[in-house]
């Protein structure tokens, strides 16, 4: 774990932009981290909060997976997920609506979900189950400038983030880790099949072995200035990993003409795979 650690500063040491991130290997426990307690844009990784925050009102009545909800307009003004491009009126249930939140991370949806819930009770629920430094300020993000301030918008931490996975993970082993969730091991073990249908797998999972199971949740800043993604990496159907990686002021180009929000992705993957092949023997 030692020398694996280096090997990640070291690739971090060597990007012009920050990187923070939090890693549990999850055969032994070690844990070690960059900047983890660093507070960062969450961009969309703060929706596997809003789906844990979902489970749990469906855990205490307050909603049902397989209640209706109607898409409206004025949730479709943003640029993510698929939903922004239909008809408004489409009715999807509570389920269908937290897949679409994450498996392509749609914010019509979100923007949805998160008036239903309320942003009172997802703070409360991060909370109460340690993420300190995390705040949800906004259903669907407001347009802002590349150099805004990180209070300005959604936030969080990679130790948050990695916290947030690991509980769901013990969860669905544990009924008594599932209760600290407000949520049952059924459920947390659905987030965790949600979160591996992923579709936008070009961070954690791009260099990975093809048909590695990766539960996880991207993010992507405003214009580009930061890159994101978090979740647990398995091996022959195990959890070996978790792995949350958090990118921050990333220029629009670096001086060798790559796209920064794209170099950023490549890290990403270049990270997960160093993790992989010191984990996985």
């Amino acid at each position: 774990m030692q020398a694996l650690v280096q090997q990640l500063h070291q690739l971090c040491d060597a990007q012009p932009y920050h990187v923070g991130w939090y890693l549990k290997n999850l055969r032994s426990g070690a844990v070690a981290q960059r900047h983890g307690d660093v507070v960062v844009p969450s961009a969309s990784t703060r929706k596997i909060a809003i789906l844990m925050a979902a489970l749990k009102a469906v855990h205490e009545g307050k909603l049902a997976l397989q209640q209706p909800l109607t898409l409206e307009a004025r949730y479709q003004d943003n640029d993510s997920g698929v939903c922004q491009h239909l008809q408004p009126g489409l009715t999807l249930s509570l389920r269908d609506a937290l897949v679409l939140m994450i498996i392509v991370s749609d914010n019509t949806c979100t923007g949805t979900l998160v008036d239903l819930l309320g942003l009172e009770y997802i703070n409360a629920f991060c909370r109460a189950i340690g993420m300190r430094g995390t705040t949800h300020r906004h259903g669907i993000p407001p347009r802002l400038p590349r150099d805004h301030a990180v209070e300005a918008t959604n936030a969080t931490t990679p130790a948050d983030v990695g916290l947030l996975l690991d509980l769901m993970l013990q969860g669905t082993r544990d009924a008594e880790v599932a209760a600290r969730l407000g949520c049952t091991p059924a459920l947390c073990q659905l987030a965790l099949d949600i979160l591996s249908w992923q579709k936008l797998s070009w961070r954690l999972p791009a260099l990975l072995p093809y048909g590695t199971k990766v539960a996880h949740k991207t993010g992507r800043g405003q214009q580009g200035r930061n890159n994101n993604d978090a979740g647990i990496v398995y091996l022959d159907g195990e959890p070996l990993f978790i792995l949350s990686v958090f990118t921050e002021h990333v220029p629009p180009l670096l001086p060798d003409g790559t796209p920064g929000y794209t170099a950023a992705g490549h890290l990403i993957a270049r990270l997960c795979r160093l993790c992989y092949d010191a984990l996985k023997d």
